[in-house]
């Protein structure tokens, strides 16, 4: 179905389907496409609103009976590093990061079938193909780059072996985090959280405000690692709000009113378009 505001992008709502978080549920998703000459400025825009890319379609979820899905983002200028995590810093320190343009290789995608198979191989994504990883890249309408971590000491190959990709969004406020896989041989090495804290690092250098995660689902073990980072910031009730206890949020996965679709696109702030 779709919904729209005059001289605005158009708002669509997917069919309902499996949630991929909670056993039993059901996702539905609000989302628009990102076009033209303005999909920066939405993109900017929607990202403050907690909606998140993926190629040319920005989307939030808009279930039906839960809101248990919350952007989360991190405050750069507040955030310390755990010990925990400084030892997965140190831990990674073999690693060198390169920004490149979004273009998909096949030494990324090797690497992506070897984290499917390792980690999601019952994942909505287990059966993509090369074709469709090389979208997944290159189709963005926006500021994009593929952030590449390879080992620093070359293999007796004479090369250094790719250990983890990020595919990044550079926003006016910050980066977010799109899509991240990584060598499933380093479990130990926890390079999910590494890449969270290298990029922290990368917008600190940059001025850059935040760190866009993409959303924490309380009750998810898939997304339990994103609490644990400080100065956590989540986007509830129209409004960036510190996380503060994990535990204080485990109401948004029961059943609730949810407000009716137009209504929520009606709150939706769009950039001027104007200039």
């Amino acid at each position: 179905m779709r919904h729209s505001l005059p001289l605005a992008p158009q708002f669509y709502v997917t069919a309902p389907q499996a949630c991929p978080y909670l056993e039993g549920r059901a996702e539905r998703k609000l989302f628009t496409a990102l076009q033209g000459d303005g999909a920066d400025k939405l993109n900017n825009a929607l990202s403050r609103q907690g909606f998140r890319r993926s190629q040319n379609v920005l989307y939030r979820p808009s279930c039906a009976d839960c809101m248990a899905c919350l952007s989360a983002r991190i405050r750069v200028a507040d955030f310390t590093p755990s010990r925990t995590q400084r030892r997965v810093l140190r831990r990674n320190a073999d690693l060198a990061r390169t920004a490149t343009s979004p273009w998909a290789t096949e030494e990324q995608f090797a690497l992506f079938r070897r984290y499917l198979d390792h980690r999601h191989a019952d994942g909505g994504m287990a059966d993509m193909d090369i074709f469709e990883f090389a979208a997944m890249i290159e189709e963005t309408p926006v500021k994009t780059r593929v952030v590449e971590y390879r080992e620093t000491e070359a293999s007796p190959g004479n090369t250094r072996a790719l250990t983890a990709v990020c595919l990044t969004d550079v926003l006016d406020d910050g980066l977010s985090m799109v899509y991240s896989f990584y060598e499933p041989d380093r479990i130990d090495d926890s390079l999910g959280t590494y890449l969270v804290l290298d990029h922290v690092e990368i917008a600190r250098r940059a001025g850059l405000p935040y760190v866009y995660l993409g959303y924490w689902v309380p009750g998810s073990r898939k997304m339990g690692y994103k609490a644990k980072f400080g100065a956590l910031e989540i986007f509830k009730n129209g409004r960036w709000q510190d996380l503060g206890r994990p535990e204080d949020h485990s109401g948004e996965t029961h059943p609730l009113s949810v407000d009716p679709i137009a209504e929520q696109v009606a709150r939706i702030a769009l950039p001027d378009s104007r200039g």
